[in-house]
């Protein structure tokens, strides 16, 4: 699923040019771009639809197909193999650059070794974690997804199941199912306000669940379209085919709406319950629109595909959870060799620099540490060995409407 490796990759140095943005304050002046920059954290939501399609799609097929549903074991093993070995290499080196002082507190390493700390009320460190690890808050978010999905897939097929046995009545329910998964966030929103405001709550899942939910529509509507090839599933499956720019333009101005005021001001976490809900409804149509004429390409020999699907763009797809795992360590060590000071400007020579650092990195750990610990898996009884998903499909039975992405997820 080449295009979806290229729209990782895209998501992945937008998070970085965001943090290069912040750090250099580019992104807080007032002015057109710097508006356009603040709000590069929309690739975290990208990041989540790409997880909430890829990893809730095997659900989908044993609820619309028949098929096995997936081994719970297999599945939780599958992505601590695929996401702790790195995880914990950044984390430890970040801890001895910046954090020495609290190398002794188990209670801090217990915390981060187990994806934990956005549920730490009380901090020690400034902002959303230890110096070096502040995006990592999102990472515990899919964490919590990963731990979570079975028993939401349990849920949905349920009741999709009430429906009886008409694939299209099924694929309805399951719909229904995540619209009400994604209504979740607006309530949790202003559940953090009422009866006072605590911020902690904005990092955990139910207030990403309207991100998730998008991508997890997107698996229901590859199926079901697969199921029934003249069906509704199938027409909208043709028309954004057809013309995948008209969602990419809809993403861009809902881009540029929530680069305006409605969204609260600037890096500033949620400045209200009306700017919060705004900016979760035009993060989740961002993310939707962006993700969609990649998750339903028909060929890859399409424009999207040939834009997204590249060698580059697959190459920068791969390494794409180490460029999101080592950025911070990347920038701060460039700030302390030159010795420069947090928002003091030079945003296009540190993104570049930062940018090279950050790739050679991720490079190393792909290499070094992601896929000799994704070689583990083989190790795991046979039917639970992930296919590669490499190739470019060329037929509708190699599209992803109909190929079984069970082992990846946006961390894939």
């Amino acid at each position: 699923m080449d295009a979806l490796d290229g729209m990782r990759a895209v998501a992945a140095f937008a998070v970085l040019t965001f943090h290069v943005a912040i750090e250099s304050a580019t992104a807080l002046q007032n002015d057109f771009f710097g508006a356009l920059l603040s709000r590069g954290d929309v690739a975290v939501p990208i990041f989540f639809a790409l997880s909430g399609l890829l990893l809730y799609r095997p659900y989908v097929r044993a609820v619309l197909e028949g098929t096995a549903r997936p081994s719970t074991g297999t599945y939780l093993v599958k992505r601590a193999l695929r996401i702790l070995p790195a995880y914990w290499l950044v984390v430890a080196a970040a801890m001895l650059l910046w954090s020495r002082d609290h190398l002794g507190d188990v209670k801090t390493w217990l915390q981060l070794v187990f994806l934990a700390q956005n549920y730490e009320v009380h901090p020690w460190w400034f902002g959303l974690g230890p110096k070096g690890l502040a995006q990592m808050w999102s990472l515990c978010v899919e964490a919590a997804f990963y731990l979570v999905l079975p028993l939401l897939a349990a849920l949905l097929a349920w009741f999709a199941r009430r429906g009886g046995t008409d694939v299209a009545s099924r694929a309805r329910r399951l719909l229904i199912g995540l619209a009400a998964l994604s209504a979740i966030s607006y309530l949790w929103t202003v559940l953090s306000y009422y009866p006072e405001y605590r911020p902690y709550m904005n990092t955990w899942l139910p207030r990403a669940s309207t991100f998730f939910a998008p991508g997890m529509a997107l698996a229901v509507v590859s199926v079901w379209a697969r199921r029934e090839q003249d069906g509704p599933a199938a027409r909208f499956v043709r028309a954004v085919n057809a013309s995948p720019g008209t969602l990419w333009l809809v993403a861009a101005v809902a881009y540029a709406v929530a680069a305006s005021p409605v969204t609260g001001p600037r890096f500033s976490g949620v400045d209200g319950v009306w700017s919060g809900a705004f900016e979760l409804a035009l993060y989740s149509v961002i993310a939707a629109c962006l993700v969609a004429p990649c998750a339903l390409l028909a060929h890859g020999d399409a424009p999207v595909g040939r834009l997204l699907g590249n060698p580059v763009m697959r190459f920068f797809g791969r390494i794409s959870y180490g460029v999101f795992l080592w950025q911070f360590v990347a920038l701060y060590l460039w700030y302390d060799l030159t010795e420069q000071r947090p928002f003091s400007g030079n945003f296009l020579v540190n993104l570049v620099v930062v940018g090279a650092l950050t790739i050679g990195l991720a490079t190393l750990t792909y290499r070094y540490v992601e896929e000799p610990a994704r070689g583990l898996i083989r190790f795991l009884r046979p039917s639970a060995t992930p296919s590669r998903t490499g190739s470019r499909p060329s037929s509708p039975e190699n599209s992803p409407a109909s190929a079984n992405p069970e082992t990846a997820s946006l961390t894939s």
